[in-house]
């Protein structure tokens, strides 16, 4: 049994970050409604190329799990239908444009009025309130806007995008937590309530350790490409064929990784024995460990750095991380019912066992006469 069965939720959403909240709610194993437009549906269905069986990647990875119905929610017969149906649902996820839902009444002070009950789960770009609260945004806005760009990239080099949806994929991690806790606050109280989430307080979240230094010390964060601010040695190294990432996060680490480099002095030596003299001394120190590691290749830094407990790894790229027997050993990748393709699954297990992907993404309206059938 999945922990979420017998929960059903009601998702009026579409690109990523509020399709991912009701993904992992659906991987957890709620009934997934998904409300779409009769016209085209979700945006992120025609996110490519590539297309897999005329559907985007984005919209295969986002949408498993779930039941399509179309409703134009223009149509006062419509939403008269989804106020209704909305009756027996335990949780509605929502990220359309500020205000959409308000108009055609079914806002949250609407719906919580006439089902108390419910867990009203809203997903925005900037957050509920303040002076932007009505702008709608995507992923790239956001990151620039929240600082994010400043700290990703070459030291002295553009302002450079995370590559990957942090921002929606992170949104939508805090939305499912958020509905959790107010689904277990319901069962203390019998009331559902209003959650919030947005892309930019997301960002805000991932550069609390930034936001902390800056407030201590005053000086504005920059990039410091493989590396950290705050601890030294922590950061990428290029052997003779390519990049090893060395992480030694402590000093007793330090000293093993000193040893491993053939200088085990500057275990010993004031300006490299503590963290916080590695940090002050980084422009002497980094420079001496580049010109050790070029000597030798990644096979062999990797070899001898493991035997001395450093943590280390190679930088891999997406084809080679596949091929990891890590990676299959995780139970990572799991086929998908009818659609021919493995999928990544849910990245958490419970009594030992991932919940696996129990459907394909649905085709749009594919189960318009099945869930209409629920209600009549």
């Amino acid at each position: 049994m999945l922990p979420l069965e017998g929960i059903k939720v009601v998702e009026i959403a579409q690109n990523l970050a509020g399709p991912y909240a009701g993904e992992i709610l659906a991987a957890l194993g709620a009934d997934v409604v998904k409300v779409e437009r009769p016209e085209g549906g979700d945006d992120a269905r025609g996110w490519g190329p590539p297309f897999w069986r005329g559907t985007s990647p984005a919209f295969l990875t986002m949408n498993s799990d779930k039941r399509s119905i179309t409703l134009d929610l223009k149509d006062p017969a419509a939403v008269a239908w989804l106020t209704a149906y909305l009756g027996d649902a335990d949780v509605l996820v929502q990220n359309l444009r500020p205000g959409v839902l308000e108009a055609f009444g079914l806002g949250p002070e609407a719906l919580l009025a006439k089902y108390p009950r419910l867990v009203y789960c809203s997903l925005w770009a900037f957050g509920r309130t303040g002076p932007l609260r009505l702008r709608p945004g995507y992923e790239p806005m956001v990151q620039a806007f929240a600082g994010l760009m400043t700290v990703n990239g070459d030291e002295g080099g553009p302002p450079t995008r995370i590559g990957t949806s942090i921002l929606d994929y992170g949104t939508g991690m805090w939305a499912a937590i958020g509905t959790l806790a107010a689904l277990v606050r319901r069962q203390q109280t019998g009331r559902g309530g209003v959650v919030d989430a947005s892309l930019f307080e997301t960002a805000l979240a991932w550069l609390t350790g930034h936001y902390t230094s800056y407030r201590i010390t005053g000086e504005l964060p920059v990039p410091h490409r493989s590396g950290s601010r705050r601890l030294v040695v922590f950061q990428a190294f290029e052997a003779k064929d390519g990049p090893v990432i060395v992480a030694a996060g402590n000093d007793r680490l330090f000293a093993k990784l000193a040893e491993a480099l053939g200088r085990p002095d500057w275990a010993q030596d004031a300006r490299f024995a503590t963290n916080a003299a590695r940090v002050t001394n980084r422009a002497a120190l980094i420079p001496e460990i580049e010109a050790i590691v070029r000597t030798r290749t990644k096979a062999e830094w990797l070899e001898r750095l493991e035997q001395a407990g450093v943590p280390c790894a190679p930088i891999q790229n997406l084809a080679e991380v596949l091929a990891e027997p890590q990676t299959g050993a995780t139970g990572m990748l799991q086929p998908v019912p009818e659609l021919g393709l493995e999928l990544l699954g849910l990245p958490l297990s419970f009594d030992g066992e991932r919940p696996p992907i129990r459907r394909r993404a649905p085709h749009l309206g594919e189960h318009n006469g099945e869930i209409l059938g629920e209600r009549g």
